[in-house]
């Protein structure tokens, strides 16, 4: 099939619909459990949305590692579903909980133990790692629950089941934003616990996104699973796991802690730094889950043709796919220009730190057009492809040999200011993007990696 009959293909536009409605709500609902908290407290003060949205590099440092072990979800599961194989599914969630609770449980130790060893990480300024704390020791708990229901959450998107996700973050997104009013204004005669009400709001409303996903897995329908192959030994299905998520594991997770530096950057420079920062990234992550759906969408649809062996129309898809998600990553760069009398109405920061915002927004209308394209190629086509591999690579040596040592240098040896480090930082998804083109054209990342349930 060619490209021009795909674009035709009614049934690629339904299947395409049917999942992008309820994953980018999903998306954006699962974005906004973790945002209420920097938005709400941009109410309360600087210092308080600065601590907690340091603090939230944990979360986001997990999410990376969540968003590989998914990835290994997606590239096994939606092929097994392509074939109506239950069982390998089944098996493939239960070696992901595993070794995501395994990292899970030691970072989630760490914050209720250390959390202000973990705070000096990221800021040497004492106001804030003693708020950061606090939170920090309520929250932690919270990466637990959240970590067991995203898997799930992605086994069901996986077999095309997209709509109970949107409920389950829907639901949460709505406590969580209802017990912050509360903990932070101290509604219905409820204590105002600034930072530590948020945390609580948080650790409540993951609790129950959790006993969502439960409740939905006793009913059983998709298929009943079966608590002796999700937690029994698959020794060859453990090999396929670590063979295609592995690679995507230690991606994300370098991408992740990467990235997360930048934020340890920018935070020894100077608190209205952080602020401004802050906010921009809260706001372009929101932003951005539309573009993100979209390359879940595109590992789903093309994982169920690899796994049909159907590789000519799984080959057709992805180019489609890549026009579709460019025209959609220069709309999200276009709304987030237009969103800036918005952002600064709703933000209470310094004179400085507006000033900061204001550079920010304007650096992130381009550097979302790279990001959401290099996440389609790399966790997206290449991956569920079989090839994860290539894309750790890439990422290491775009992030860790190139944006991280110049952003130390320019930020620390050449002392260059703020807003010249942050642009530089931002180049990190353009360096790559001539090694991407090429390798996609390739067409290496093709191929078949089922086999029959052991």
């Amino acid at each position: 099939m060619s490209l021009r009959e795909t674009a035709r293909d009614r049934q690629f536009w339904k299947t395409l619909f049917k999942l992008i409605i309820p994953i980018t709500i999903q998306y954006f609902f699962a974005q906004a459990v973790n945002s209420a908290d920097v938005f709400m407290l941009g109410y309360v003060g600087q210092s308080e949305l600065s601590a907690v949205s340091l603090a939230n590099q944990f979360q986001f440092i997990l999410m990376g590692i969540n968003y590989g072990i998914s990835s290994g979800i997606t590239i096994m599961a939606s092929q097994y579903w392509g074939k109506k194989d239950t069982n390998s599914i089944q098996a493939v969630v239960g070696i992901a909980l595993k070794i995501c609770l395994a990292i899970t449980g030691v970072i989630a130790l760490g914050c209720v133990l250390v959390p202000g060893f973990l705070m000096s990480l990221y800021t040497s300024d004492q106001v804030l790692i003693g708020i950061g704390e606090t939170y920090l020791r309520v929250v932690g708990l919270s990466y637990v629950f959240s970590q067991i229901s995203q898997i799930y959450q992605c086994m069901l998107r996986s077999c095309e089941r997209a709509m109970l996700p949107t409920v389950v973050s829907t639901t949460a997104l709505g406590l969580n934003v209802f017990l912050n009013a509360v903990f932070i204004f101290g509604l219905f005669g409820a204590p105002k616990l600034g930072v530590v009400g948020v945390a609580l709001a948080t650790l409540i409303a993951r609790a129950l996104e959790l006993a969502l996903c439960m409740a939905d897995a006793a009913r059983g329908v998709l298929f009943k699973l079966d608590l002796r192959i999700v937690f029994g030994s698959h020794r060859l299905l453990f090999k396929d796991f670590l063979t295609y998520s592995i690679p995507a594991v230690i991606n994300d997770s370098t991408w992740t802690v990467a990235f997360s530096l930048y934020s340890s950057i920018m935070g020894h420079m100077n608190a209205d730094i952080v602020a401004a920062s802050s906010v921009v990234t809260t706001v372009r992550e929101l932003f951005t889950v539309i573009g993100f759906a979209l390359c879940a969408v595109c590992s789903v649809m093309l994982g169920n043709k690899v796994g049909e062996n159907k590789l000519e129309e799984a080959r057709a898809q992805a180019s489609l796919f890549c026009y579709v998600t460019f025209g959609i990553s220069v709309l999200t760069g276009l709304l987030l220009l237009a969103v800036r009398p918005l952002v600064f109405s709703i933000f209470v920061l310094s004179d400085r730190a507006v000033e900061y915002l204001s550079i920010m927004l304007y650096i992130s209308t381009y550097y979302v057009v790279g990001q959401i394209m290099n996440t389609l190629f790399i966790a997206g086509i290449f991956r569920v492809g079989g090839n994860s591999r290539w894309g750790m690579i890439c990422d290491i040596i775009t992030m860790w040999v190139v944006s991280l040592p110049l952003g130390v240098i320019s930020a620390f040896v050449l002392k260059l200011p703020p807003m010249v480090v942050y642009f530089i930082l931002c180049l990190d998804e353009f360096w790559k993007v001539p090694a991407v083109i090429k390798y996609y054209k390739s067409e290496k990342w093709l191929k078949n990696i089922t086999r029959e349930y052991e």
